[in-house]
C-alpha cells in the first residue's frame, strides 16, 4: 500500500469518527447543544392574609394578600428538575395555617411525573417552605449553595447564628444525601450546574440564598424567594433579607434577573399567585414555557 494511499485512509476513518462531513463540527458537540427545557410552576398550597410589608418593604401596614406556596419543575434533556420542593411536616402546615394543601410529592403526580423519576432538586435556599420537602423525592441529586449549607449545618445553630425558618430534620436530610453522594455543591455566582441552567448569588434572602436562569428561547429567571412578587419589581423594592444591610443588593439583584431574562415578564416571582393568571394553567399547574 502507497503511503499516500495509506494517509487517505487515515483521513476517512478520522473524519467518520469524529462525525465531521463537509467542514461541519463534530457530533459530539452538536450533541452537547443546550436542552430547550419546559418549565411549570406547582403550587401546591395557599397562605391567606399575609402580611404585605413583609415580602415588599414600605408597603402599608395593614394590607395584606393571599400568597401562592409554590415550587417549578424543568424539564428536557432527560432529566426532571425541581426548582425547590415545598413543605409537608404538619408542624409548619399549622403554624402558618395553609390551606388547600397537597403533599408536593403528590403535586407532582397532577403534573404526570412519579417522585421517583425526579432527577435534581436545585435549592433555592433553606426555608421551611422550599427545602422541606427533599425527603419525598429519595432519587434526586440536592444541589444547593456551598456556604448556604456549611451555615445552616453549623454556625446558624450557635448562639450568635440565625435559623429562623429552618427545620433541622430537613439539614439532616442534606446530610444525608451528601454522605450518599447525592448532593452537590453550588459554589458562588454565574455557575452552570446543570446544562443550560445557571445559578446566581447576591440577594441574601437567606445567608447564600440562590436564583438560577433557565436558557432556551426565551429565557426564564425563577426567583424563588430573591423575588417575592411582580410588585417587588414594579415599584423596585426588596422582600425580607438575611440581614437589613442586604436590602440594596437585593434591588440590585432583581435589576439583574431582569437582564437576565431579558424581560421583566419572564422573572418569575417566589409567591406570587399572579403566575396562575399569567401562564396557561389547569389546576395547580402553570405551564410558563
Amino acid at each position: 500500500m502507497s503511503f499516500g494511499l495509506l494517509v487517505g485512509l487515515l483521513g476517512v476513518f478520522l473524519s467518520a469518527w469524529l462525525g465531521i462531513s463537509g467542514g461541519g463540527f463534530p457530533a459530539a458537540s452538536q450533541a452537547s447543544a443546550e436542552p430547550n427545557y419546559t418549565i411549570r410552576a406547582i403550587r401546591y398550597a395557599n397562605l391567606a392574609k399575609f402580611p404585605l410589608a413583609e415580602l415588599v418593604t414600605g408597603a402599608p401596614k395593614d394590607r395584606t394578600i393571599d400568597i401562592a406556596m409554590i415550587f417549578w419543575v424543568i424539564q428536557g434533556g432527560g432529566r426532571t428538575i425541581l426548582f425547590d420542593s415545598g413543605c409537608h411536616r404538619q408542624k409548619w402546615i399549622e403554624e402558618y395555617g395553609l390551606s388547600d394543601f397537597l403533599s408536593p410529592d403528590q403535586a407532582v403526580k397532577q403534573a404526570g411525573i412519579e417522585p421517583d423519576s425526579v432527577t435534581d432538586i436545585i435549592i433555592s435556599h433553606a426555608h421551611w417552605d422550599h427545602m422541606d420537602g427533599i425527603d419525598l423525592f429519595p432519587k434526586a441529586t440536592i444541589w444547593i449553595q456551598k456556604a448556604e449549607y456549611e451555615y445552616y449545618s453549623g454556625a446558624a445553630w450557635q448562639l450568635s447564628g440565625k435559623h429562623g425558618g429552618i427545620e433541622p430534620e430537613d439539614v439532616l436530610e442534606l446530610v444525608r444525601r451528601n454522605e450518599r453522594g447525592q448532593l452537590r455543591f453550588v459554589d458562588g455566582d454565574d455557575v452552570e450546574i446543570i446544562p443550560g441552567i445557571r445559578a446566581y448569588t447576591g440577594s441574601r434572602h437567606t445567608f447564600a440564598s440562590q436564583y438560577i436562569r433557565v436558557g432556551g428561547e426565551p429565557p426564564y429567571v425563577l426567583a424563588s424567594d430573591n423575588c417575592y412578587l411582580y410588585e417587588n419589581l414594579r415599584t423596585h423594592s426588596s422582600g425580607a433579607t438575611f440581614d437589613p444591610s442586604d436590602a440594596a443588593g437585593n434591588i440590585a439583584q432583581q435589576a439583574r434577573m431582569i437582564t437576565l431574562a431579558g424581560s421583566a415578564d419572564r422573572v418569575v416571582p417566589g409567591h406570587d399567585p399572579e403566575q396562575f393568571k399569567r401562564f396557561p394553567t389547569t389546576g395547580r399547574i402553570a405551564q410558563i414555557r
